[in-house]
């Protein structure tokens, strides 16, 4: 059995075929999706010491870590 990557690769978040990040950037302009990127890493950090530790930091990293790859490829 295939054990769910719950960081990078949720299986929850795949469901009909498409990635939900990759549909919710389709619907927002550039702009709205780095604010959109922004306010899920400072979601993820101000909770990490009260909800799932580490887990939410990696969270934050994912996504930190696209808003960093938007910024590169400008």
């Amino acid at each position: 059995m295939k054990q769910n990557d719950v960081v990078n690769a949720p299986a929850h978040y795949t469901q009909g075929g498409i990635e939900t990040i990759d549909y919710i950037q389709a619907k927002m302009s550039e702009e709205q999706f780095k604010g959109y990127l922004l306010g899920n890493v400072h979601k993820y950090t101000s909770r990490y010491q009260f909800k799932n530790g580490a887990e939410d930091l990696k969270k934050a990293q994912w996504y930190l870590n696209r808003l960093i790859a938007l910024e590169v490829w400008e």
